[in-house]
Parts: structure tokens; C-alpha cells; sequence
């Protein structure tokens, strides 16, 4: 991946943070890194535990942001997830209902705009 791509992708991940904690999310944890994959953001909102996986944009020639988190991605942001409320660290949340969450950003000239899907998909 080039340094431009992981520049931008940081740069959306900051943006959805930002985006997420004004909503009234608490971030828990960022780049969370498991032995199956990484979740980009987990965070707590209310009595659920939201797995926010984040993809940015600078246009659409490639089609949404969105659009990049299908069923292989899903499949692979299941297993983290659970890897995750397996460790014996996480468990503290296992009392949480699971949430996945996808935030698309997108680059524009006045900043970042931001399409959040609340429950994109579950288990």
C-alpha cells in the first residue's frame, strides 16, 4: 500500500472518530489488532459494542466507500470481532449487544463528509 492510500486512510479513520464521538460514542479502541484481522474502531454506544469498520474516499471512480466492505470483508470483521470478545481483556463487554458499523468518508475540497450505516451487517 502505498504512503498516499495509508496517509488518507488515517486521515478518514481521525474524520470518523471525530464523526462517531460526537454522535455520543465512547472509542475504546483503535486499530484493534487480533491473530484473524484488525478492526478499525470499536466503541460503546449505549448498551451496545459498535465494531466501525472505516473506508475513505477521495472519489467515486472506484465506486462508494461502502462498497468495499462485502461479504469476504464481512466475514473477516466477524471473526476479529469475536476474537476480540474472546480475550479474556474484552470480556468486560461480552454483556453488550455486538454492533457492525461501516462509516464511509469521503475527501472533498471543504473537508470531510461522512455516510454512517448503523448495523451495516451482523452475525
Amino acid at each position: 500500500m502505498t504512503e498516499e492510500r495509508l496517509s488518507l486512510g488515517k486521515w478518514g479513520e481521525e474524520e470518523a472518530v471525530r464523526y462517531l464521538r460526537r454522535l455520543g460514542m465512547k472509542i475504546l479502541e483503535r486499530n484493534a489488532r487480533t491473530p484473524v484481522g484488525e478492526i478499525d474502531i470499536v466503541a460503546k454506544q449505549g448498551r451496545c459494542l459498535v465494531f466501525v469498520e472505516v473506508k475513505t474516499r477521495r472519489s467515486r471512480n472506484f465506486g462508494l466507500p461502502q462498497e468495499a466492505v462485502g461479504p469476504f470483508k464481512q466475514r473477516q470483521i466477524l471473526r476479529a470481532a469475536q476474537w476480540y470478545l474472546g480475550d479474556v481483556r474484552n470480556r468486560k463487554w461480552n454483556s453488550l449487544q455486538p454492533r457492525f458499523d461501516v462509516v464511509a468518508v469521503y475527501s472533498e475540497t471543504s473537508g470531510a463528509r461522512m455516510e454512517h450505516i448503523p448495523d451495516a451487517f451482523g452475525l
